[in-house]
């Protein structure tokens, strides 16, 4: 086989429908759109629109409420940093922080921090610190004879 060679499975894509293109293609003159009409013209949108009546998403009630300053953490389950140490991705003999999980590819951004979860099982004894976990996480990593050290944010408040 070359590369000139290869090709798609028979049935695998399928040719884009050419609307417009004349009374042959069958989408010749109206497109597709049927006749006349507010939907047959460009630049329409009725996703709400309930015939000039309140649209049901305006007559409900607003509810909740987001929070502007809340904190965005990168989460991270102990099963994971045990299959990262198995790995060799990281090395539990060293302190475990918040660079070494993203150095190790573990997490990707730190956001407002990095908070350890208790999913999972962690058998390697482990020194870890980072900015928030869970108290069933701190529980797991001391059972395994290991500590887990909860730091202030990096960034005042």
């Amino acid at each position: 086989m070359k590369l000139n060679e290869l090709r798609d499975n028979p049935g695998a894509t399928k040719a884009r429908k050419r609307i417009g293109r004349g009374p042959g293609s069958g989408t010749g003159k109206t497109g597709g759109r049927g006749i006349k009409g507010q939907k047959s013209r460009s630049g329409v949108a009725i996703k709400g629109f309930e015939g000039g009546q309140m649209p049901l998403y305006q007559r409900l009630p607003k509810r909740g409420f987001n929070k502007p300053n809340r904190k965005a953490y990168a989460v991270v389950n102990l099963g994971m940093i045990q299959k990262f140490i198995d790995a060799k991705k990281i090395d539990a003999a060293a302190a475990i922080n918040e660079d070494v999980l993203i150095e190790s590819g573990l997490v990707r951004r730190k956001l407002d921090g990095i908070r350890v979860l208790a999913k999972g099982e962690l058998t390697a004894k482990a020194n870890i610190e980072v900015t928030g976990a869970s108290k069933s996480a701190v529980e797991a990593v001391e059972k395994a004879g290991g500590s887990l050290t909860i730091k202030a944010p990096a960034a005042a408040e």
